[in-house]
């Protein structure tokens, strides 16, 4: 299944996430802040074509570690990672089956994870991030387009940073392959999965 880069809704002030500094000596690691998810507030999505239509589904456990250089973005970095068995369509026969063999094979594969390996940015607020994908026993590099969406306090003396990510991945190239032809002619799933992650990041103290 392809799933497109990240379905969140954040409802921060856009400010630049970076501003650009005069030149200076090289970055300390001390300039790096470290986030965690607020998973009250994010969301990792996934939608793919059945017959017709589109059968849409969330993974409701999944953890990041980030970490942002606002002056360097370069320097910033995501490890997300998602666990597999919290898969959820709405539907109970459905996902049991996506935890099988046929699919996601839980019991053996019970994460998907993607690891950075470069921070690219394009414009104050959007990114290319490059990173390694793992899933069903694949690993491949893959380039995913994220868009910043800003930074806020939650009036508790904290600080938020939101995050919002859309791409497509091709279910195919990690393994996953199931598929059933319909008497009618055609194949019962598509094999582009998008995937959309929101995610709303509180600064760790």
């Amino acid at each position: 299944m392809k799933l497109s880069h990240s379905i969140l809704i954040l409802t921060l002030v856009a400010t630049p996430l970076f501003a650009q500094p005069a030149p200076v000596a090289p970055v300390a690691a001390a300039s790096t802040e470290t986030w965690s998810v607020d998973k009250a507030h994010s969301m990792a999505t996934f939608k793919v074509r059945h017959i017709v239509s589109n059968v849409t589904g969330n993974f409701r456990n999944f953890d990041a570690d980030i970490n942002i250089d606002r002056a360097h973005p370069a320097n910033s970095s995501v490890d997300f990672t998602i666990q597999t068995t919290s898969i959820d369509t709405g539907n109970t026969n459905r996902d049991e089956h996506l935890r099988t063999a046929d699919f996601f094979d839980v019991a053996k594969f019970p994460t998907i994870s993607f690891k950075s390996t470069s921070v690219k940015p394009k414009s104050a607020n959007d990114f290319e991030v490059t990173g390694d994908l793992s899933m069903h026993g694949v690993t491949k590099r893959i380039t995913i387009p994220v868009t910043f969406l800003g930074f806020g306090k939650d009036g508790r003396g904290g600080e938020k940073a939101g995050f919002e990510i859309e791409t497509t991945i091709d279910r195919k190239d990690f393994g996953i392959v199931w598929n059933k032809t319909i008497d009618e002619g055609g194949m019962l799933l598509g094999d582009d999965v998008k995937i959309a992650i929101n995610l709303e990041a509180n600064k760790k103290k």
